[in-house]
This record gives structure tokens, sequence and C-alpha cells, in this order.
């Protein structure tokens, strides 16, 4: 007869938290090879690049969780579980604050790029239900960094953000977006990210405490610029590039944020690399 299992062996093959799907190790690395392969030859499929984000970064998660474990901020985010959703917002109340403030300047990026917090894919291969928050904080507060970095949803833009977060988290999936980003760009676009945007993102990323730390939801009426010196963000290049919020390659109409909820038919944003969709992920069975 074999031997019983472990209560944590066990554990591995049950749900941790609502939509997790329990995964071996051999099915998360095939996953992982199948998500990458899916996500570089079509940067589009949001479900490809969440799934790739969550089966190879359970060592960059495991740093982020500590790195908020050991900050006052950020272990209260830990136990409180903030969600920046649209039943979590105010979103009227922030479109009344001041120009220049962090919650109207946020949500002057959801209406201008037509996007809506509510289309992040939740978290399904982390086995672990605490790192299954924090990789759903991190993909909750990206169109924050867009804010707060000046970025819009083009390609340039996406791309310089994942050169940012790639610093600041080291998520393989970062890293990937950042590397093989900007194969699809033309020269003028190249040389702008290049020469200009990579270097102040790197440079912003090494320079930034982590932005897993910062209590968003508590910052809306602070000003852009006072918070990004608080966290330590340079300002944004100045580039002609990098000013529409849509380029040639983002032509299919989306709906303002306010009054609706996203489709859940198909991705709502068409950013490269990006984790926002709300189609269903690859899953292995057996």
């Amino acid at each position: 007869m074999a031997a019983a299992e472990s209560p944590a062996e066990e554990q591995n093959y049950y749900p941790l938290y609502p939509g997790h799907i329990p995964t071996s190790l051999l099915q998360k690395s095939l996953l992982a090879v199948g998500s990458a392969f899916m996500a570089l030859y079509d940067p589009y499929r949001h479900d490809m690049v969440a799934v790739l984000g969550e089966t190879t970064g359970y060592l960059a998660l495991q740093k982020l969780r500590e790195q908020m474990r050991n900050d006052p901020e950020g272990y209260r985010i830990l136990q409180e579980r903030p969600r920046i959703r649209l039943s979590t917002l105010d979103i009227a109340g922030l479109r009344m604050l001041p120009e220049g403030t962090f919650g109207r300047e946020y949500v002057r990026f959801l209406d201008d790029n037509r996007v809506s917090p509510d289309t992040r894919v939740s978290a399904r291969f982390v086995d672990d239900e605490e790192l299954a928050y924090v990789i759903q904080r991190y993909r909750e507060v990206h169109d924050l960094m867009h804010t707060l970095l000046g970025m819009p949803t083009n390609m340039l833009g996406e791309i310089a953000v994942k050169w940012f977060e790639a610093v600041q988290t080291g998520l393989p999936m970062c890293i990937l977006g950042a590397m093989f980003g900007p194969v699809r760009l033309n020269t003028r676009k190249l040389r702008i990210l290049t020469t200009e945007l990579i270097p102040w993102a790197i440079r912003s990323g090494r320079s930034a405490n982590s932005i897993l730390n910062v209590y968003y939801e508590e910052r809306w009426e602070q000003t852009v610029e006072s918070l990004r010196n608080e966290i330590g963000i340079l300002p944004p290049p100045e580039s002609e590039g990098i000013s529409p919020a849509r380029d040639e390659t983002d032509s299919e109409p989306r709906k303002p944020v306010s009054g609706q909820k996203p489709s859940l038919q198909k991705c709502s944003s068409r950013s490269v690399f990006s984790e926002r969709c709300d189609e269903t992920p690859l899953v292995l069975s057996g």
C-alpha cells in the first residue's frame, strides 16, 4: 500500500482560493513553455501572458512579498487586501478632484485610453494564497504605473512601463515583454525607445521604492508630481513618439470606463505583453 500523502502534499491538489487551479510541477512547466511561445508569437494573447506570469514568477513573487512584509505600508496592504475595481472606486468623485491630482489623472488615463480596472485577469496558477494576491496587486496597479510614469497604452508606452516593472519586480514575464516587445517597432520608434525611454525606465526602476508598498487608494488627492517624488520615479521624457494615447496598431474602438462593465467576450486592451483580458486561460487536464 502506498504511503499516505502529507497534509502539505494533499493541500497542493485542492484549491487554495477562489479560481485557483492546482497544478503539478510538470503541468506548470508545460504551461510556462506553451504560454511563452504563444505570448511571443502573439503579444495580444493576454490570457497567455497572464499564465506565463503566474507559472514563472514564483521566486520573484516571494521576493516582492518579503519587501511588502518588511515595509509598514506594504504589510498593511497584505493584511487588508485592497482591490482596484469599479466596485471599489468612486469614479465620479475622482473625476471631481483638482487637475494634477493622482486620482484625477488616473481617471483621465482610463478615459483617454478607454480601459477599465475590471479587466485584469484573476490569479489561477499560483499555489500560494498570499502570493496570488501579490501578483493580483501587481496587475491592478499596472494602470497606476502608466499614470505615474506618464505613459499611454500604445506600443512605446507599454514597453517603457514593462522595462520599469522588470527592474522593479524581477518577474520573468516583465523581462520577456521588455526584451521582445520592441521587435515590432519601426526604426523611428525603436530609436526613441532605446535612446530615451529605456534608459529613463531603468533609472526610474532602480531609484524608486517598491511600487507594491504604496497604498494608492489613500493617495488620490496627492499630486502626481509629489507622489512621483515620494516613490522616487523620475519625470518622464518629452517625446512626440509617446504622446498619442493609441498608435496605428491600436485601431479597435473601446467604450469609456464610466458607467459600463467591460465585455466578457474579448480583451479590453491590445497593449503589448499586458495581462488585461477576460478570456479563459489555457488549462492542462490530468
